[in-house]
């Protein structure tokens, strides 16, 4: 994982038990803050050797802590993008909520978007995706994925899959004051999915999930292998689920 800076702002429902505010809670952090990390440079590390350290084909995952167009981080994200660009050779996948920030921030020579740059625009319900969603399908990005977590309310992505979207992600909450999440809700997903011929990853039950009319409360250490039993994960012809 990379993670640039550290803080970042409620701005919709899935922010509501943000788990990065849980934890920094814990320690007396304020999140809402947003403060440069120590790995701000990760990429471009060099060993002795003048070797990167981080070897070439290695997939960095971004943004877990914080959002990448967050607007506190502008004045760092320009040397963010220089690092990004001088290690192409790297696989970088970032998760935002800002997808409206997307053209005011993105680099000169960004283009149609960088090869070795996936952007996921993550909806938790079907207001932000009819509100998310028409941007990002206009937004020039090589490599889109949506996720849906936390899924938080029935979501209809019809409208907005096309040849572009490589993947759909969907995940309940985790955490005990957590919202509830249906299957149904994750089945209407996988179904649409399907039939656009479009990968789907089911992540995560989150700790509340509704199946078959009864409520499950599942363990934090389970909720992954519970969803890979669910068995619907779904690869489109030539491509790959991140989830491995």
């Amino acid at each position: 994982m990379w993670n640039l800076w550290h803080g970042c702002h409620k701005i919709s429902a899935g922010c509501q038990h943000c788990y990065v505010y849980r934890g920094d809670a814990k320690r007396g952090i304020d999140s809402s803050v947003v403060t440069r990390t120590k790995s701000f440079d990760l990429p471009v590390r060099k060993k002795r050797t003048g070797e990167y350290k981080i070897p070439s084909g290695t997939e960095l995952m971004t943004y877990f802590t914080s959002d990448f167009f967050v607007e506190d981080a502008d004045n760092w994200r320009p040397e963010a993008w220089r690092m990004i660009s001088e290690r192409k050779d790297l696989k970088f996948l970032m998760i935002t909520k800002h997808i409206h920030r997307l053209q005011q921030c993105i680099p000169e020579d960004w283009g149609k978007g960088y090869d070795h740059v996936t952007i996921c625009c993550t909806v938790e319900n079907q207001e932000q995706a009819d509100r998310r969603l028409p941007i990002y399908q206009m937004a020039p990005v090589k490599h889109k994925i949506i996720i849906c977590e936390p899924l938080l309310g029935p979501v209809d992505l019809s409208p907005y899959l096309d040849e572009t979207i490589e993947q759909v992600v969907v995940g309940g909450e985790f955490g005990n004051d957590t919202q509830v999440c249906s299957y149904d809700w994750v089945l209407d997903i996988q179904r649409v999915c399907v039939e656009w011929n479009i990968s789907f990853w089911f992540k995560q039950t989150g700790t509340h999930l509704i199946k078959d009319g009864q409520l499950y409360k599942v363990n934090r250490l389970y909720q992954h292998a519970q969803a890979r039993k669910a068995n619907i994960n779904y690869t489109a012809t030539g491509q790959d689920l991140i989830s491995g």
